[in-house]
């Protein structure tokens, strides 16, 4: 584990609802040099391998998502919560810890056989990068791994993830 990155994630008690604790990494984007030591650790295994394209889940996954598709000279794919895209989508539902949601991307902004790097903030669940990997698969790409700040352990996500690999979190709780 980062230990240098522990100082910047707070635990909010009772949030969204009553009984998750929310790991707030806020903190972190404000410091330069941990927001720059979080993207660097989120990237780094994925440096040399081919990265056609970034896909970043709505909407935390856009800050990292930008700054890692950068890094690796790679366009960036948003992944939006239902309702946001103008044109022709491709959409998934899929349960969060704490409820029902759905994810779209537009179905044509994904050019088939690309290779695409997933992105989020956390991994709790699973299945925000489920549904995201779901989406992948449905514009043809190939997903060559994700990334994440943070992995909630406790909740078993990783177990649904199996067929994402390499799935890298910087920190584990």
């Amino acid at each position: 584990m980062h230990e240098q990155l522990l100082d910047f994630i707070r635990d909010v008690p009772d949030f969204p609802k009553p009984g998750i604790v929310f790991k707030d990494f806020t903190p972190l984007l404000s410091d330069p040099g941990a927001l720059a030591l979080a993207v660097e650790l989120m990237v780094n295994p994925f440096r040399g391998n081919r990265v056609d394209l970034v896909l970043g889940a709505e909407s935390r996954g856009f800050i990292f998502g930008t700054a890692i598709a950068q890094a690796l000279s790679a366009g960036f794919v948003p992944i939006r919560k239902a309702g946001k895209l103008p044109r022709a989508v491709h959409h998934v539902e899929y349960e969060l810890e704490y409820g029902v949601d759905r994810l779209e991307i537009h179905a044509d902004d994904i050019p088939k056989q690309s290779r695409v790097l997933i992105v989020d903030d956390l991994l709790a669940t699973g299945g925000t990068l489920d549904a995201s990997m779901q989406l992948a698969g449905m514009a043809g790409a190939q997903v060559i791994g994700a990334t994440v700040l943070i992995e909630l352990t406790a909740l078993a996500g990783r177990a649904k993830l199996e067929s994402i690999d390499p799935l890298h979190a910087v920190l584990e709780f």
